[in-house]
């Protein structure tokens, strides 16, 4: 995954791709400070998921700064945090849509065999095991509540 970075760096730089690169050299930048905090941590390195984790932060850094610019009318700033954060989102893999979100949480309680709202801590741990980096748990938390609630 590193490697895929550094190569799309290059191939911004020889097409003068300026926003591209700048979003780039931010992400390397973020990805060389993890890997700090992992080598304190007594790893070598950040993994792969770990990175992932870090991309889905950066990009939801990225729309919360879109919602508030916005509302204080700096399309300026908007319209550089969507560039960038398009360019952050290219490297994760697709989000899954509400509707496949709600059959995956379904088939996570049935699984889990999870009967109530005390056991929405098992199936949330089930759902970050089962579908890192495709599911939107911010949004999924909130299917779990409802689905739980109705069983």
């Amino acid at each position: 995954m590193r490697q895929q970075f550094t190569d799309a760096m290059k191939e911004a730089m020889k097409a003068g791709d300026k926003a591209r690169l700048s979003t780039i050299r931010l992400i390397i930048a973020a990805i060389k400070d993890r890997d700090i905090v992992a080598r304190g941590e007594g790893k070598e390195t950040a993994t792969d998921e770990e990175l992932m984790q870090l991309l889905q932060k950066m990009a939801k850094q990225r729309a919360d700064s879109i919602t508030q610019f916005q509302a204080a009318g700096r399309q300026d700033l908007v319209d550089k945090e969507t560039a960038e954060k398009i360019v952050i989102e290219s490297y994760l893999p697709s989000q899954m849509d509400a509707d496949a979100t709600r059959a995956a949480i379904a088939g996570v309680i049935a699984e889990t065999g999870a009967a109530g709202m005390k056991d929405m801590g098992k199936v949330m741990t089930a759902l970050k095991a089962k579908y890192a980096g495709t599911m939107d748990f911010s949004k999924a938390n909130g299917v779990v509540k409802e689905l739980l609630s109705a069983a």
